[in-house]
């Protein structure tokens, strides 16, 4: 069996990637529903069910484990999909996201100062106040976190405009506000901002620590399989990977292409 991503575009291939790197033998395979993306300014509603249905299509193609590479789809549609549609369908099978990881990872940090965290991500995402929520309960209150929605990156970094004047002036203006606030940890709360992280790292400042979710999200990944043998032991170890897009257009395969480092091969998906 597989492990499952789901992406409503690009940005998850930054998740797949790390998580490949770190485990190599396990067999992947990858869903970007980049017909209907992005995913940041639509409804819960229709974030759900593009989600479940993006997560019914992997599940059908035999994966026993599916991660949600997304924060937009992890903080409006993974609890419902965890506490109600997967119990009732797929009882067997796992739904993880991203924002959870992130923000265990941020409890053991150390700064010299009072934790100041900030985050960055889609409207849908910083709207849904995921972030604050799962850290408020680990304990999170405690330090203070500002949020910024910053709509406007993903079509520029998706565009290839994000190395311009104008992208850079967008940048600093959504990174003032977190600047001014002291921010000492900052979490790039979507899978596009990587392409960015250095331009971010500049206007923040070097001593402001960025939390790359990529990375975080492989070494939980692993935790877990340590932990759920049961799941583990049922995934495929072939080193395989199978990349499936619902728009197989021209456009969307250089973009991949930019995103993953080399060149990508999609599957045209039919998800509804």
């Amino acid at each position: 069996m597989n492990i499952g991503i789901f992406d409503s575009g690009f940005g998850g291939l930054t998740i797949l990637k790390a998580i490949s790197k770190l485990l190599p033998h396990y067999s992947y395979i990858y869903l970007g529903d980049n017909a209907r993306s992005p995913y940041g300014d639509r409804s819960a509603d229709r974030i759900y069910e593009f989600t479940r249905q993006g997560v019914e299509f992997l599940f059908k193609k035999d994966c026993k484990l599916v991660i949600l590479a997304c924060n937009t789809a992890s903080a409006l549609a993974l609890r419902k999909l965890q506490q109600e549609w997967l119990i009732k369908n797929y009882p067997d099978r796992r739904i993880l996201g991203i924002i959870i990881p992130v923000v265990e990872a941020l409890a053991p940090i150390q700064t010299k100062k009072q934790k100041r965290v900030g985050v960055i991500g889609t409207r849908a995402t910083i709207l849904s106040n995921a972030y604050k929520k799962e850290s408020e309960k680990r304990g999170g209150a405690l330090h203070e976190l500002i949020q910024q929605a910053c709509p406007l990156l993903v079509p520029l970094i998706e565009e290839g405009w994000h190395k311009t004047p104008p992208a850079a002036m967008i940048i600093k203006k959504y990174i003032r506000p977190l600047k001014l606030k002291q921010v000492n940890v900052l979490v790039l709360g979507c899978t596009h901002y990587p392409l960015i992280k250095e331009k971010i790292q500049s206007v923040i400042g070097k001593n402001v620590r960025l939390i790359d979710p990529g990375s975080v999200v492989a070494h939980s990944l692993k935790s877990y399989l340590s932990r759920h043998a049961e799941i583990e032991s049922a995934l495929t170890k072939n080193s395989h990977l199978a990349f499936f897009t619902t728009d197989a257009s021209e456009r969307v395969a250089s973009l991949a292409s930019r995103f993953w480092g080399s060149h990508i091969s999609f599957e045209l998906a039919k998800v509804e």
